[in-house]
C-alpha cells in the first residue's frame, strides 16, 4: 500500500508503520441470547457500535457475566486498547474509534487493537479518525449489504508514527486544541438554541398582537377583522349557490382560547380555506428526470415558511382529474400530515408547476386575507404547531386527516394589520437566519480547524519537537 499523503514529509525520527505491526489485534462476539445466565446480573461491559459515540468507554448499554466470557466468543479486553468499529452502517460516513478505560468485551462488529510497548493507545487512535477517509475509502468491503471495513486491508493500513516521547506531547497538543473548539462550538450551539427560542417568540407575540400594539394605537378607524370575516363568508356563499347543499364553516369556541385584541376576532380555517386536499399513492410510477415539480414532505420545514427545493423530484402527471385534483397554484399553504406533522410553506408565485404527494396537505386560501399571515399562524409553535399536536391521530403513525387542516382556530387580525404582522416578522426572521448563517459559518470552520489541526498533528507539525 502506498504510504498515505501528509501536508509535508514527516521529521527523520518518524516512521509509516502498518497497523498490523503496532500490537496485537483481536475480534469480539455475542454470547447466546437464549442464555440468561450470560445477561442476567452482567457487570462486564459488552460494547457495540451503538456504544462508540464517544472518544473514551467507560461503560456499555449492555453487560454480560463472567461466565459468558468463559463460554463464547467474547473475550475480556484489557484497559487501553484501542476499539474500532469494522461493520456498521455509520461506515458510510464515519469511522468510529475510541481508547476503553476499564476492561470490557465487544461485539464481532468490533475489531481490537492492544498496543505493544512504546506506542500509546490515544495516539494511535488520534491518528485513525485523522485518516478515518483514506481507511474508509481503501478499505471498506464492496459488494456487501452492511456497511464494512475488509480487515486484512485495515491491518495493512500505515500511519506515521513519532518516537514516544514525541507521542504523548502530540495527544496533549490535539486534546488542549480540540478542547478550546468544543467550549466554541458548545457556545454556538447555545446561541443557536437561543435564535431559535426568539423566534419562536417572536411568532408567539405576532399571533397575540403584540407586534403591532402601536399600529393599532395609531389606526384605531380600521375596518374591525369581524367585518373582513363576514364579507369573507358572504362570498363563500355566493361562490356556493347553485352548486349543491352549503355548509357553513363552524365558529370558533373561544372559551378556552386566548383574548384578542379588540379589532381581532377568531375563527376557524374551514371558514378561511375554499379547498383542501392531499396528494394520492401511486405516483412513483409517473417519476420522471423532466417535468413539473413533485413536492414531498422533505420540500417543507419547520424553520421557515418557505419551500426547500434543494432536493427535488420531478413527475409526468397523469391525464384527468387525479392530476388536476392535486396542482400546486402560487399562494396555497401546504402542511405536511404524517410522520413530522405540521411542516408549513407557502407557494410562492414564482413556482413552476407542480404537484404535492400522499403526505403533504393542499389548503388554498380564500381571497381577502394574507396568506403568509395564515401560514406563519400555523408555524408557530403558540398557534397551529399546538393545534395540530392536539388534533393529530395514530397510536403507532401520527397523522392529521383533512378534517384537521380545517379545524384549526385562527385569531384573525384586520387585513391591514395581517399586513404589517407579516412584514414585521420577517423582518425580524431575517436578521436571525443571518445570525444563524453565520453560527454555521463558524461551525463549519471549526470543523476545518480540527481536520487543520490533525494534519499537522501527524506531520510532525503541531509541536516543535523533531
Amino acid at each position: 500500500m502506498s504510504k498515505l499523503v501528509v501536508s509535508k514529509s514527516i521529521p527523520a525520527s518518524w516512521n509509516f508503520i502498518p497497523l498490523k505491526e503496532l500490537g496485537d489485534w483481536s475480534g469480539g462476539g455475542t454470547p447466546s441470547k437464549a442464555k440468561l445466565q450470560y445477561w442476567q446480573g452482567g457487570t462486564i461491559p459488552w460494547v457495540s457500535p451503538k456504544d462508540m459515540k464517544t472518544q473514551r468507554i467507560a461503560d456499555s448499554e449492555d453487560h454480560i457475566t463472567m461466565e459468558a466470557v468463559s463460554h463464547s466468543t467474547a473475550s475480556l479486553i484489557n484497559a487501553g486498547s484501542i476499539l474500532i468499529v469494522t461493520r456498521s452502517g455509520i461506515l458510510r460516513h464515519t469511522l468510529p474509534v475510541a481508547v476503553n478505560s476499564v476492561l470490557v468485551t465487544v461485539n464481532q462488529d468490533l475489531k481490537i487493537l492492544t498496543p505493544r510497548n512504546g506506542i500509546m493507545a490515544e495516539y494511535v487512535a488520534w491518528a485513525l479518525r485523522a485518516f478515518s477517509h483514506d481507511i474508509l475509502h481503501i478499505c471498506s468491503k464492496q459488494g456487501t449489504t452492511v456497511n464494512s471495513v475488509e480487515t486484512s486491508k485495515l491491518l495493512d493500513f500505515e500511519i506515521p508514527v513519532a518516537p514516544r516521547g514525541q507521542q504523548a506531547k502530540i495527544v496533549a497538543e490535539i486534546e488542549k486544541q480540540f478542547s478550546r473548539l468544543d467550549e466554541a462550538v458548545a457556545n454556538l450551539k447555545r446561541v443557536k438554541a437561543n435564535l431559535k427560542r426568539y423566534k419562536a417568540a417572536v411568532l408567539k407575540a405576532a399571533i397575540e398582537g403584540k407586534l403591532t400594539e402601536d399600529c393599532r394605537k395609531h389606526h384605531p378607524n380600521v375596518e374591525p377583522a369581524s367585518k373582513l370575516l363576514q364579507r369573507i363568508l358572504v362570498e363563500r356563499r355566493a361562490k356556493r349557490k347553485g352548486n349543491g347543499t352549503y355548509k357553513e364553516p363552524a365558529t370558533a369556541i373561544t372559551s378556552n382560547l386566548p383574548v384578542l385584541p379588540d379589532s381581532w376576532v377568531w375563527c376557524i380555517t374551514d371558514a378561511l380555506f375554499s379547498y383542501v386536499t392531499s396528494g394520492s399513492r401511486g405516483w412513483a410510477q409517473h417519476y420522471s428526470v423532466e417535468g413539473p415539480l413533485f413536492l414531498r414532505i422533505g420540500n417543507l420545514d419547520h424553520d421557515s415558511i418557505r419551500l426547500d427545493l434543494k432536493d427535488i423530484q420531478r413527475v409526468k402527471p397523469p391525464a384527468g382529474a387525479e392530476g388536476t385534483r392535486t396542482k400546486v397554484k402560487s399562494g396555497d399553504i401546504l402542511v405536511s400530515i404524517t410522520a413530522d406533522v405540521g411542516m408549513i410553506a407557502v407557494a410562492p408565485l414564482s413556482l413552476e408547476e407542480a404537484y404535492i404527494n400522499q403526505h403533504v396537505a393542499l389548503a388554498r386560501p380564500v381571497s381577502g386575507i394574507c396568506r403568509e399571515y395564515l401560514a406563519w399562524y400555523l408555524a408557530a409553535r403558540d398557534g397551529g404547531q399546538k393545534e395540530f399536536r392536539r388534533l393529530q391521530r395514530g397510536a403507532t403513525k401520527v397523522g392529521l386527516g383533512l378534517d384537521d387542516i380545517r379545524a384549526v382556530p385562527v385569531p384573525l387580525p384586520p387585513i391591514v394589520e395581517q399586513q404589517q404582522i407579516v412584514a414585521e416578522v420577517e423582518r425580524r426572521l431575517s436578521v436571525i437566519e443571518q445570525l444563524e448563517a453565520t453560527v454555521e459559518a463558524s461551525r463549519t470552520r471549526a470543523d476545518r480547524l480540527r481536520q487543520s489541526v490533525l494534519a499537522r498533528a501527524f506531520s510532525g507539525e503541531l509541536t516543535t519537537l523533531q
